[in-house]
């Protein structure tokens, strides 16, 4: 017990243990995190130096420099950062609950649904000045449901007496493809402007991302991120089995439920305004593993951390290295994530 600190708050009413080595982790991961972000921040054709980028934030920047950052660059980049929390504690809470190392949003189907819900609603809602003619809040909302759609269908077709975590994954892998097919007919069928920016935004991307974007991204994350960590005891006792977490007292398919909820919620939120950044939550959560261990107190903050200075670097990459082109952020997590996940299919069949 002595690489763990005890803290009690009101008289031992509320009482828990940090993980000293975690802790040290996530603080790492945390300075990096925030010099990815002042980095990426200054990173472009105008370059701008961390502690101006700093000066800026706090107000005391020359014109140009608040111009290009508080324009530009800062939405683009609070939305990564919020879609990188988003899909690692996505993919880590799946993993839990699933049981299996290579279960993710996106190769269970839930981005994939998010992806249909979100084509569909640009298809319908766009008139011929390529502009909605609803409010963007609604995007979100598009996208929690046809992710839900994917989530229950999935739930619901493994069900025989319980949802197998095995079942799970086979027919999330299924019905991903079926959602891949309905993504492609609809972009064919819709209008033509909007198949090409559609067709870009499922590769992944945060370009163009607006402040009216953030301003309904971010407090949306943070309620799913604070839910998350009140829940993250349940996807620890999930990893024990059924039989063992039914035995401890815990309502196993009840907790299964609402964890898959808040997986497909956070997945919805970063698909709504990134599209289909694959393999993030797949690679972060097992990053985090073997930084910290599988306890979900620490494997959840420390996933979330690696997810966002994934998503930030590739988005810094992808409108940097190749400039003027933009790449679409997805394209790199793409090039890490697939040769990872063959290695996990080679390792688990090994094993």
């Amino acid at each position: 017990m002595k690489s763990y600190q005890s803290f009690r708050i009101g008289k031992g009413f509320i009482s828990f243990l940090i993980d000293k080595k975690a802790l040290a982790v996530f603080l790492i991961l945390l300075a990096l995190t925030s010099f990815t972000f002042l980095f990426s921040t200054g990173m472009g054709d105008m370059r701008i130096g961390p502690l101006q980028v700093l000066k800026t934030l706090a107000g005391y920047g020359t014109e140009m420099d608040e111009l290009v950052i508080h324009s530009f660059r800062l939405p683009r980049i609070l939305i990564a950062l919020m879609v990188g929390i988003s899909l690692a504690i996505a993919g880590g809470i799946l993993q839990g609950i699933i049981r299996n190392p290579l279960a993710s949003p996106d190769i269970i189907g839930i981005t994939g649904g998010a992806s249909v819900a979100i084509v569909l609603f640009l298809v319908l809602f766009s008139d011929k000045n390529n502009s909605l003619t609803v409010p963007i809040q609604w995007m979100p909302v598009a996208a929690f449901i046809g992710a839900t759609a994917i989530a229950l269908l999935v739930y619901l077709l493994s069900w025989r007496g319980g949802s197998s975590s095995i079942r799970l994954v086979l027919v999330g892998i299924g019905l991903s493809m079926l959602a891949q097919s309905l993504t492609t007919l609809l972009l064919i069928k819709g209008p033509i402007y909007r198949a090409a920016q559609a067709n870009i935004w499922i590769t992944g991307t945060v370009y163009s991302a607006t402040w009216e974007q953030v301003k309904v991204m971010v407090p949306v994350t943070i309620v799913l991120v604070i839910i998350s960590f009140i829940f993250v005891r349940n996807v620890n006792i999930q990893e024990l089995g059924d039989e063992l977490a039914a035995g401890v007292g815990s309502s196993v398919q009840k907790n299964r439920f609402i964890l898959l909820l808040i997986a497909t919620a956070l997945t919805g939120s970063a698909v709504a305004f990134a599209g289909g950044i694959g393999f993030v939550g797949l690679i972060a959560p097992h990053i985090a593993r073997r930084l910290v261990g599988s306890s979900f107190g620490a494997l959840l903050p420390v996933s979330a951390l690696i997810g966002a200075v994934l998503v930030m670097a590739a988005d810094l990459i992808g409108r940097t290295l190749f400039a003027p082109l933009e790449i679409p952020a997805g394209v790199f997590t793409a090039a890490i994530g697939a040769p990872y996940f063959i290695y996990l299919l080679y390792r688990s069949r090994n094993n």
